[in-house]
């Protein structure tokens, strides 16, 4: 089967830089597979993407070296065996508040007798190797995703689930959970109650031995969660790219055009 790239930065003790997909066109998912990150999610809860949208995307990706991941709706067992047959190397699911719904999340990605996975990786024995049935079940991650005041309550719990190998913050939802509106909504938080609540959800990830994934807003608060320990950051998503150079290309044009007038005149 096909080395998943992060296992293997993982292995090397390289963080991982995660490129994130919310625009459901497969042109776009090849150009980010191509521009260095180590691997991509496509996002199917918030996203603008359903399964046959993030099928394509998943094959436009193959080409690249990225590893492609998939955030599913909910924690829905068909959802998630559908993309994991489809070729995504990992699964991000959301509100995680329990540890019997981390326990049901894992058994939804592993065969028998390890879970409950149904046996038919139609692209994904393509996509990942022949052997994929043999192998999938130590090679597929599994993220918990911990945004919600009672996950955060039970995050001993969650972090402790045999077969889970990570736990991915919300930074935003988490916000709201914990603070209500107390704050401005966003991902890169500064208030030091929420930077304790994130790093206390990083060690005990850690001290139980699982990997930990940030959700992030911009590149210095990725690298400064990189420093603080984390094993996966995410960057921000192609709608935010593609506005944020639209927008400051047409700013850039106007500035230039002002000044060219008044130097005119």
């Amino acid at each position: 089967m096909k080395a998943n790239r992060i296992k293997s930065l993982w292995a090397d003790n390289k963080p991982v830089l995660n490129g994130w997909l919310s625009i459901p066109n497969a042109f776009t998912a090849e150009i980010l597979a191509e521009q260095g990150y180590d691997s991509i999610t496509i996002d199917l809860q918030h996203g603008l993407i359903d399964y046959q949208a993030a099928l394509g995307m998943l094959q436009a990706m193959r080409a690249s070296e990225v590893a492609p991941l998939v955030r599913v709706p909910w924690l829905d067992p068909a959802a998630i065996m559908k993309v994991l047959d489809a070729g995504a190397c990992g699964v991000i699911c959301p509100m995680i508040n329990t540890g019997a719904q981390a326990a049901e999340l894992v058994s939804y990605m592993r065969y028998p007798p390890a879970g409950t996975r149904s046996f038919g990786p139609t692209r994904a024995v393509f996509s990942a190797g022949p052997n994929y049935g043999v192998e999938a079940d130590n090679n597929v991650l599994c993220f918990a995703m911990i945004e919600t005041a009672e996950g955060f309550n039970n995050l001993n719990e969650i972090v402790a689930t045999p077969g889970l190998d990570g736990v991915y913050i919300g930074p935003s939802d988490l916000t709201l959970g914990l603070t209500g509106r107390k704050y401005p909504f966003g991902f890169d938080r500064e208030e030091p109650e929420m930077v304790d609540a994130i790093r206390t959800i990083l060690d005990a990830a850690h001290l139980a031995g699982i990997r930990a994934a940030l959700h992030c807003g911009g590149s210095a608060y990725a690298a400064k969660a990189v420093d603080w320990g984390f094993d996966l950051v995410t960057l921000p998503n192609d709608v935010r790219l593609l506005a944020a150079a639209s927008g400051a290309s047409v700013d850039d044009t106007r500035k230039l055009i002002a000044a060219d007038a008044g130097t005119i005149t």
